[in-house]
């Protein structure tokens, strides 16, 4: 056991450590960094406890810590960026089910030796059963929701906000009565405090929609470190009273937060009666007459790929919809688009879009778009009305204007994106069903500025995007063209006879998400006879290990992976080279074109191979801006333009 004194520093020092932790992973640069060292911090919390309370003896500690460390590691990569909501909102539940634990040994005076039980111990350890049971059944029905394991929306039964309030006194009561266990036996108070307190947890939980849920995660989870805190008093423990606090703290300033962006309050999610659309025919009425009055213009002049061509700034707003869809990586590739044209692209990122906070922006940042053009509702809701195109993907209760004038619905004052204002909008949607909060959006039968594709955002996406293409790419297409025709050999003739093939994957690859396309042309080449090897250079892609990261998402072998150091003198011997979205890391010039900003960088030796086939974008340089002499090498290099996930689908079907 420490000193008092030495305790209490280390417990403020650790507490400070998670703080500044907390602090780190507001900002997405150093928000890994923060989730270290907050994860370091209670790896130390809790060598400490173990310290402080001597127990390094009791065996039993570790088979538990073990397992609850393989089940970590297992959902760590078993569960997919989409089911992130529901892992979380369980998270919550297990740390209130681990305070509430706590709360019951105390009170049934499972104690340390010369542990005094007293009125407060019980009243605060009552206290934390409580909370604790209410954050663990909550957390589950609302990871059961987000899973559709149960109804998504609002379940309501016959006296809810009634019985809500009686289980919630009873609740209380059972929590002054844990005082009396002198009189009444504490296992009774105890158990009385878990039945209602859990029967509130369900009442509570059950009568919450999908719309709410982003609110509910927050408060859940700080529910979980109220319940921790309390517990930590019940005990005496300090440091678990710190932690506890700050997860606490943090948990009720972030509901808070979400609570203001939609417009609710706290206690109309908890008790209020359940959402009713009882203006959802007004807003029908109005659609109908806009409709008759704007039918003449229903026929679009320009298609969208014409619309986005044109235009010069584009805001893009992600849904839930895109999550469902995974599209995030065609929502960025969409984007790369547009700024390669010259586009101005934005996402505007509505604060309770999705099934958590900070939903759009994981999955976006998965898609490596840049923090920097993500902008929060109150610092891009004016930028509307001079956007020319709108891309809603899969949105629907956050854009719908009807919140500003359709009283009595569930969103009626919630703040909401002006995407109504922009001169385009194009709704990437999956129907024109309304979103939780039942209420018709009247963007969907607007006519005149307003196109909609329908169907899953995977496919409307792509349709968008090949569409720009057919309106944006004709050069590239005529590109294309007279490449083959200066070809006297087929690239595919060229695979069949190789004996020996490189692949140099880069940033492009990613862009596009072709990664799985080059595993299957290497399988194909495998198949034949050929030798296949990955050529990675240390700064290919936007991070260390980006290209070994996603061809390992593809299945290729690690094995199959060279460094450049490794590979570069193999490239002499190589029959075939296939270039995947690299342009910097292969350029010849970097030996010999001095002043130049790749000039000494070391390369990869592509040029020395005796065929290149390169599918990149187009021939624009890279971002050091230095011409590539591949691209002019007639002879012996072939150029595949444009997306790597249609250049490669057609060499490997011509295969």
């Amino acid at each position: 056991m420490l000193n008092p004194i030495a305790y209490y520093v280390l417990v403020a020092v650790l507490a400070v450590g998670v703080l500044v932790g907390i602090y780190l992973m507001s900002k997405v640069k150093t928000s890994v960094i923060g989730n270290g060292f907050s994860a370091l911090c209670m790896l130390l919390a809790i060598i400490l406890t173990l310290v402080q309370y001597d127990i390094f003896d009791k065996w039993v500690l570790y088979p538990c810590m073990i397992i609850g460390a393989v089940i970590g590691i297992v959902w760590a990569y078993k569960v997919k960026m989409i089911q992130m909501p529901q892992l979380v909102a369980l998270f919550n539940g297990v740390g209130g089910l681990a305070s509430a634990l706590v709360a019951m040994i105390t009170m049934l005076g499972i104690t340390a030796e010369g542990y005094v039980i007293n009125e407060f111990v019980m009243v605060t350890a009552a206290l934390a059963l409580a909370v604790g049971s209410v954050t663990f059944i909550g957390s589950l029905i609302a990871a059961g929701k987000l899973h559709k394991i149960l109804p998504q929306k609002a379940v309501v039964i016959k006296g809810h906000q009634a019985l809500s309030i009686i289980t919630l006194l009873l609740t209380l009561g059972s929590i002054v009565m844990s005082a009396f266990f002198n009189v009444i036996p504490a296992y009774v108070s105890m158990i009385v405090c878990l039945v209602v307190s859990t029967l509130f947890g369900i009442l509570f939980a059950i009568r919450v929609g999908g719309a709410d849920m982003p609110v509910v995660i927050s408060l859940l989870n700080s529910l979980s470190g109220v319940a921790a805190g309390i517990a930590g008093i019940a005990i005496g423990d300090y440091l678990l009273v710190a932690v506890g606090g700050i997860v606490g703290a943090s948990g009720l300033l972030l509901t808070q937060i979400m609570c203001k962006s939609m417009n609710r309050k706290l206690s109309g999610i908890l008790f209020g009666k359940a959402p009713k659309s009882t203006a959802k025919t007004e807003v029908k009425v109005a659609v109908e007459t806009k409709e008759e009055k704007e039918e003449p213009a229903i026929i679009e002049k320009k298609t969208d790929g014409e619309i986005l061509k044109e235009a010069k700034e584009v805001i893009i707003v992600p849904g839930y919809g895109m999550a469902l869809a995974q599209a995030q990586h065609l929502v960025k590739q969409l984007a790369d688009k547009l700024v390669a044209s010259g586009v101005k692209v934005k996402y505007a990122i509505h604060p309770v879009a999705g099934r958590m906070p900070g939903h759009m922006n994981v999955l976006l940042c998965e898609a490596d778009v840049d923090y920097e053009d993500l902008y929060q509702m109150d610092d891009i809701n004016d930028d509307f009305v001079n956007a020319d195109v709108v891309v809603v993907v899969g949105a629907n209760d956050v854009i719908n204007p009807a919140a500003r004038e359709a009283e009595g619905t569930p969103i009626y004052g919630m703040p909401v994106l002006n995407v109504d204002k922009a001169k385009h909008v194009i709704i990437c949607n999956y129907d024109l069903k309304p979103g939780y909060a039942g209420v018709d959006n009247p963007l969907y039968s607007k006519g005149e500025g307003v196109s909609l594709r329908l169907g899953n955002a995977t496919d409307t996406l792509q349709e968008l995007l090949n569409g720009l293409n057919s309106e944006t790419t004709e050069e590239t297409v005529e590109s294309k063209v007279e490449s083959k025709a200066e070809t006297t050999v087929s690239p595919s003739k060229k695979l069949k006879e190789a004996k020996e093939v490189i692949i140099v994957p880069g940033y492009g690859m990613a862009l596009a998400q072709a990664q799985h396309l080059v595993k299957q042309l290497a399988d194909r080449l495998v198949a034949s006879g050929v030798r296949v090897k990955y050529a990675i250079h240390p700064v290919a892609g936007r991070m260390p290990g980006h290209m070994n990261v996603l061809l390992c998402e593809a299945d290729v072998d690690y094995e199959d992976l060279y460094q450049m150091d490794d590979i570069n003198d193999d490239f002499v011997n190589a029959d075939v080279v296939v270039v995947v979205g690299a342009n910097d890391v292969i350029n010849p010039a970097a030996r010999e074109a001095e002043g130049t900003p790749i000039y000494g960088m070391p390369v990869l030796n592509v040029d020395k191979a005796k065929h290149v086939i390169i599918c990149n974008y187009d021939l624009k340089p890279g971002y050091a801006g230095v011409d590539n002499p591949l691209y002019t090498d007639k002879e012996k290099v072939t150029l595949l333009l444009g997306d790597a996930s249609e250049t490669l689908s057609k060499l490997i079907a011509e295969i």
